[in-house]
């Protein structure tokens, strides 16, 4: 569950600054810079604040 939550939030983070660089300012292309490079350092950390987060909303991980 937490890797399916965790790919739908950065996707609709993504997605959501893509459209509001395209239609309102180009700087929202820095929120998908951050999202990008939060997903790259969390492949090497296996830590995303996305993820303490859920923690604490009481979002169960995937076990096996």
């Amino acid at each position: 569950m937490m890797e399916r939550l965790l790919r739908l939030i950065a996707g609709t983070f993504i997605l959501i600054s893509l459209a509001l660089a395209y239609y309102h300012s180009k700087y929202w292309l820095i929120m998908t810079g951050v999202v990008g490079f939060n997903l790259f350092q969390s492949g090497f950390t296996n830590w995303c604040p996305a993820m303490t987060v859920s923690r604490l909303l009481g979002i169960k991980e995937n076990k096996g």
